[in-house]
């Protein structure tokens, strides 16, 4: 049975005050939107792994269910196909949270931003390839380290391409930031990303409708092949199947390790995720460094500056183009004071003693910018980007020594459930706001009995209920899928589990040696190292050839490349996917010891270090403790 509400009274009022104050819409986003249509799959359908047929109902009149600002932008994100960009460059929309662009080489195809998996890729570049012909790809470029640019890449090169050398460019720094974010704390990162992209809701008008920056995530293959060159220095040029290609490094704007890039001879820039047609995040909901606001901005202003001039069109890796050098830079400006702005303001504000909160509430943009439809707040926030600023400037703490050492969640919970004289009470106010559409307010007081009893119904229905208006309230994509994902998950909990249900290890099978030991170091559990006390031995990776001293020192985990022969404690010896296969409990070392996978004397101390690295269930609880 579908428990879901419709919008309430208080909802529909709210989205028609927004309604009423949203800029003037001239259709020149749709224009851009379609422009260069060459064709298409039906629904851009993928088999296992993506389809906009759900989204259908996008066709039909706005819901009162869904905020109308986001329901334009969830109709311009359904557009799919191949569009022509220029005269040799050209994108495939619509199949991927992200769009894949190919470049005519002399030979072939160099590929930017291969989407988040395989399949759809693969399926873009056989789209280009009925339209533009059968040519092989001779490069690919990673615009920056979020897996929706990357884990694709298997779609559109093959092992034989990798072994032979094929060029994959991307920024300095980007396997390490690639695997700090979506490795280190990949498992907490990904479970929020069901959240953050509605990943288990339905496609519907209640339901979800669009992430803001894309439909949602495929749900194909993911990898990480590493690059093969990497670009340092701003200015730096590269030919690629006799391309032309100026480099803008950017570091710290939207990713840690991203960049820029112009095509001199087609006139074209390309702006990564530096700059899209929304309001992006400083702080990302799923989970992620706090980015550099006025950086961003600096390298915006940057890109003005270098290419603006030349640029007969703009693209990125998400939305849709834009025209000419006057529209390109107009748009370039506009989306570097943005981000500006909101530092700019946060700080000045924090000087006057205001705190995250109250600077979240207070903050708004000027009218200039207010009128764009490209400021929006489709996928990051005024509010939460503000508090980010803050983070990445001050800190957490806002100066309130109340707020110094609070009370754990569910500690805190069971005194205000008291406070508030019992469930009856607290459920008995809680309802009284709901009535009066005040919907925040009962997040707030009613999590509270959530998390001090979550086996009440009542609360957790409740709860439910607030959470779902706030969401047929929301303009951003994240927010509604964050408080939609959380109603569904309040009315059906998931049962407990004894073992740990873990997401896939697709990116882990991927990493080079190096970078996988070091996941391992956020899976050692401290408490049982630290009773367990000090060891040492060596890997010796048998498909690699790499050697590495492996220790475990103050309930920490060492390791370090050896490049010299010779002994250095018991060596064990594997391939790096039976070490993976040890970690995530796919075997066991009796197993694999009996079967061969594993030799040597540190094999007994491989053994002692297994015991004590966690495996992290994927499903953990948000909404309840």
């Amino acid at each position: 049975m579908d428990q879901r509400k419709d919008a309430s009274e208080a909802t529909k009022a709210a989205n028609a005050r927004l309604a009423a104050g949203l800029p003037k819409d001239a259709g020149e986003d749709f224009a851009n939107a379609t422009r260069g249509f060459l064709g298409t799959i039906p629904d851009a359908a993928v088999p296992g792994a993506w389809s906009l047929a759900a989204f259908a109902f996008l066709e039909g009149e706005p819901a009162d269910t869904v905020n109308p600002s986001l329901w334009r932008q969830a109709r311009l994100n359904i557009q799919h196909g191949l569009f022509e960009v220029a005269k040799g460059v050209y994108q495939v929309r619509g199949f991927d949270l992200s769009n894949i662009t190919f470049v005519e080489g002399e030979r072939g195809y160099v590929v930017i931003d291969p989407l988040i998996s395989a399949e759809p890729a693969a399926a873009a570049l056989k789209l280009m390839r009925e339209h533009r012909g059968e040519r092989p790809v001779t490069g690919v470029i990673y615009t920056h380290s979020h897996v929706d640019h990357y884990g694709g890449v298997r779609g559109v090169i093959s092992q034989a391409d990798i072994d032979a050398g094929m060029q994959i460019v991307a920024p300095e720094g980007f396997l390490q930031a690639a695997v700090s974010e979506n490795v280190l704390a990949g498992n907490a990162m990904g479970r929020r990303a069901t959240y953050m992209y509605g990943a288990l809701l339905p496609r519907d008008a209640k339901g979800h409708v669009d992430a803001g920056l894309g439909k949602t995530v495929s749900m194909g293959s993911v990898s990480l092949v590493p690059p093969t060159l990497s670009i340092r220095e701003t200015g730096q040029r590269l030919t690629i199947d006799g391309v032309d290609i100026v480099f803008q490094v950017t570091p710290d704007t939207e990713a840690p390790a991203e960049m820029n890039f112009f095509f001199p001879q087609f006139g074209a820039l390309c702006m990564a995720e530096n700059c899209t047609c929304h309001l992006h995040n400083i702080y990302t909901p799923r989970g992620a460094q706090v980015r550099d606001a006025r950086a961003w901005s600096h390298y915006i202003n940057e890109a003005v500056e270098m290419f603006a001039g030349d640029t007969e069109v703009l693209f990125a890796s998400h939305h849709w183009p834009r025209w000419g050098s006057g529209e390109a830079a107009r748009f370039l400006t506009q989306q570097r004071d943005l981000y500006k702005y909101i530092h700019d303001q946060t700080l000045r504000m924090a000087n006057h003693g205001l705190t995250p909160s109250e600077i979240a509430e207070q903050l708004a943009l000027p009218p200039s910018l207010a009128a764009e439809w490209h400021t929006r707040s489709y996928y990051g926030t005024l509010s939460h980007n503000a508090k980010a600023v803050y983070q990445r400037c001050l800190g957490w703490f806002d100066g309130n020594p109340a707020n110094l050492h609070k009370l754990p969640p569910t500690d805190a919970a069971r005194r205000y459930v008291d406070l508030a004289g019992g469930p009856a009470a607290l459920l008995a106010k809680g309802r009284e706001a709901y009535d009066r559409g005040e919907y925040r307010w009962v997040a707030e007081l009613v999590n509270h009995l959530v998390f001090a009893d979550p086996a009440n119904a009542e609360a957790r229905g409740l709860q439910a209920d607030a959470l779902e208006q706030m969401g047929y309230q929301a303009e951003s994509g994240p927010w509604r899928a964050f408080y939609l994902t959380g109603a569904m998950e309040l009315r059906n909990p998931r049962p407990a589990s004894d073992q740990p249900r873990q997401g896939a290890a697709g990116q882990l099978r991927a990493l080079p040696a190096d970078a996988l030991l070091e996941s391992f170091s956020v899976r050692l559990n401290g408490e049982k190292a630290g009773a367990a006390g000090d060891l040492a031995f060596v890997l010796r990776f048998t498909d690699t050839g790499e050697r590495f001293a492996v220790s475990v020192e103050n309930a920490v985990l060492h390791h370090a490349a050896l490049t010299a022969p010779g002994a250095r404690g018991p060596e064990a010896a594997l391939t790096r996917p039976a070490l993976i296969a040890l970690v995530i409990g796919e075997t066991t070392l009796d197993k694999a010891l009996a079967d061969g996978a594993v030799s040597g004397e540190g094999a007994e101390a491989l053994g002692q270090l297994l015991p004590l690295l966690d495996r992290f269930d994927f499903w953990f609880e948000i909404v309840a403790p």
